[in-house]
């Protein structure tokens, strides 16, 4: 039998634990797979590309451990009542191949983003950081701000979105739980004395969303929007007046900001900070940049997290997943028991 969390157990072991919390208990869990980074299989995830949209799995194992993640990112959904990103990830036990653990993860992918940006704002932004300005208020937005929040103490935002739906929906939920936030004018005017900078936008296409003169000294920049080829949001410009860190390097060099730039662009991947064999932020005035495209290693950090939360409690239940005879060698004999004699 394998355990299974679908929506509606997702749904209320969140708000069981509230958003907030959950994203913090993630965030622990992501940074301690990050530093056993050299234990994990790692490989860029597999990709399907149509003119819809497209379609990838996400595969990493630990060895003890293997973990995928199926996702699609289709960015014209919403215009026809579908959401741009869903999601579903599966665990199993390497030492027998049978798959223990399912979940949804349209809500948890959500969730594991704004952890991982937290979790890497945390070692790169300014300790002193107050303000955060956020290029894109669709799903992800929310998240995002509470995870800054809880890691940084960002009580202070100012948002802007060519949707104006898009803000009023973002205001209806951020307003309640504390935050200041001021709707900006254009993106230029939102990143305008902003400490850190998120860009979180869906529309596949190699946009500049901010350019180089509109970054000032000092500022984290949160690039999460990129994550396929031809799929972009800064200015290349801004990448080479800073420091650029990222998931994994070969994923990132063909689906995120740094796919703008020559193939030997010098980047730290994350990890290494962590481990201290590379240096994360080295001055109060150096420009930092994650360019994050998602990474398997969180998706399995995420499962890994909900799978130990929800152990002992009703937010899962146990589905019959793998065939199972008494005699490992007559798997006909399950279908054969009940089918018509010829």
């Amino acid at each position: 039998m394998a355990r299974f969390v679908d929506v509606r157990n997702m749904v209320r072991w969140v708000a069981e634990h509230g958003p907030a919390q959950v994203i913090a208990g993630m965030i622990e869990y992501i940074e301690d797979d990050f530093r056993r980074w050299e234990q994990f299989d790692k490989c860029a995830r597999v990709a399907s590309h149509t003119p819809f949209g497209v379609i990838e799995l996400m595969p990493t194992s630990d060895h003890e451990s293997y973990g995928f993640k199926y996702v699609n990112g289709h960015p014209a959904n919403p215009a026809r009542g579908f959401q741009t990103v869903t999601a579903f990830g599966v665990l199993a036990d390497v030492h027998n191949g049978y798959p223990t653990f399912l979940a949804e993860m349209t809500v948890l992918t959500a969730l594991r983003t704004a952890a991982t940006s937290a979790m890497v704002a945390r070692r790169l932004a300014r300790p002193d950081s107050r303000v955060m300005a956020m290029i894109g208020t669709g799903s992800q937005s929310e998240f995002q701000a509470l995870a800054f929040h809880g890691a940084l103490g960002i009580r202070e935002l100012r948002v802007w979105d060519t949707d104006p739906a898009a803000v009023a929906k973002f205001l209806k939920n951020v307003e309640p739980l504390g935050f200041e936030v001021t709707v900006a004018a254009s993106a230029a005017d939102a990143v305008a004395g902003a400490d850190i900078i998120t860009t979180c936008t869906a529309d596949k296409a190699q946009a500049t969303i901010l350019t180089a003169e509109l970054i000032g000294e000092g500022v984290h920049l949160n690039a999460i929007g990129g994550d396929c080829p031809g799929k972009t949001e800064l200015d290349p410009a801004i990448l080479t007046r800073g420091a650029v860190f990222v998931e994994f390097t070969p994923q990132t060099r063909i689906e995120g900001e740094i796919q703008q730039l020559p193939a030997g662009f010098p980047v730290t991947e994350f990890h290494e900070v962590l481990a201290g064999t590379k240096p994360g932020r080295t001055s109060p005035e150096q420009i930092t940049v994650f360019d994050s495209v998602g990474f398997a290693v969180e998706d399995f950090s995420a499962l890994r997290y909900v799978r130990d939360s929800v152990a002992g409690t009703a937010f899962f239940e146990e589905i019959d997943l793998v065939a199972n005879p008494d005699d490992p060698k007559d798997l006909f004999g399950l279908v054969s028991a009940l089918a018509p004699v010829l």
